[in-house]
């Protein structure tokens, strides 16, 4: 019986069906065979161009968080004579001052279009960007001609994959901003990082006085005429003096700690970068020559490598030309050998070999 299944099957699939062939495939399996075809990106303009990135709803987020934290919260605890100095100081400085610029260059360097002169004034954005082929072009840019854009650009303009088009002195494409950072909106990125490292310091700074203030003395923080009309040292009003919320001392020591590591969080990131920043502006350089720096050098060693030994080649052939051209020029030096072995080897006969006269030059 195993021997018939072979036959068997054999049999059957040699059948035709109602002249259905076997060989048909299923909907579903032409479906699969099938290349799906991605449509080509656009170019993107600023910060606000879809998509949208996740580290942008972040920053915006904590921005806010800090700043009701601030004003709504902490400021409010300070003593009568801090309070007013507080409210005039952090109005004028962070308010009116240091968070209006915050958000004025903030907005600014997301909002500018970063694309080189060409770009913006030929291309249009409406338009996909066409397929970069390297069996045609080695590189998306050469002699200052994009590709990809299809524009003659400037020397330090480079093309951004994250906003897919050509950005005039690009420094970097920053995720925060959701847009590319290059000679028209560095300034204004700089100054949004410098401004808020500035202002998360001063949140700090109101934090770490009210917690030493609470273990201290906390009555010098319940200065504020409201708290007269409570009893309970345990029980702490919030959003002073607009829209007084009671709350106890858990949720606020809670709220304090939780502003104060994202308020810690923000600040390194923010000074790390302020000082890269700094660095960089002290070298003339961008983050992309930064970090293109080390590959470089590689290239530049690898370099060297490969012109050692065709230097010691070189030099080799040379020294032996060298002497095969002296041996040619001074027949002299055969015959004083020739002399020399034709004596006994207990000879005592000696005889003063004239100096090799050098060869004409």
């Amino acid at each position: 019986m195993p021997r018939d299944r072979p036959l068997c099957a054999l049999s059957i699939s040699q059948i035709n069906i109602c002249g259905v062939s076997r060989n048909r495939v299923l909907p579903e399996a032409q479906a699969n065979n099938v290349k799906k075809i991605v449509p080509r990106p656009l170019s993107r303009v600023n910060g606000w161009s879809p998509p949208l990135h996740s580290f942008q709803a972040i920053s915006w987020t904590t921005s806010l968080v800090m700043f009701v934290a601030a004003f709504g919260i902490f400021i409010p605890f300070l003593p009568r004579s801090w309070k007013y100095a507080a409210y005039v100081v952090s109005f004028v400085l962070l308010m009116g001052g240091l968070s209006l610029f915050h958000l004025i260059v903030h907005l600014v360097a997301t909002t500018i279009d970063p694309a080189d002169t060409n770009v913006r004034l030929k291309k249009d954005y409406s338009e996909p960007v066409p397929t970069f082929d390297r069996s045609k072009h080695a590189h998306v840019i050469q002699n200052q001609y994009c590709n990809l854009c299809e524009v003659t650009v400037s020397k330090k303009a480079k093309h951004c994959s994250s906003c897919n088009k050509c950005v005039s002195g690009f420094d970097h494409h920053c995720k925060w901003l959701n847009n590319c950072v290059g000679s028209r909106n560095y300034r204004f990125f700089f100054c949004s990082v410098a401004s808020a490292a500035v202002g998360v310091l001063i949140v700090m700074v109101i934090l770490l006085y009210v917690f030493i203030q609470y273990l201290v003395n906390p009555d010098e923080l319940r200065t504020d005429p409201l708290y007269k009309e409570i009893s309970a040292e345990n029980i702490w009003l919030l959003f002073l003096p607009l829209w007084p919320v009671p709350v106890k001392t858990p949720v606020v020591l809670s709220i304090m700690v939780v502003v104060f590591l994202l308020a810690i969080a923000s600040f390194v990131l923010l000074g790390h970068l302020l000082i890269f920043h700094f660095y960089l502006i002290a070298k003339n350089l961008s983050t992309f020559d930064y970090m293109m720096q080390p590959r470089f050098q590689r290239n530049s060693h690898s370099a060297e490598k490969k012109e050692l030994p065709l230097r010691k080649k070189g030099n080799l052939s040379q020294e032996k030309s060298s002497n095969l051209n002296w041996s040619q020029c001074s027949p002299r030096m055969e015959s004083q050998k020739f002399l020399l072995s034709a004596l006994p080897p207990k000879s005592n006969t000696g005889f003063i070999a004239p100096a090799p006269k050098t060869p004409p030059q």
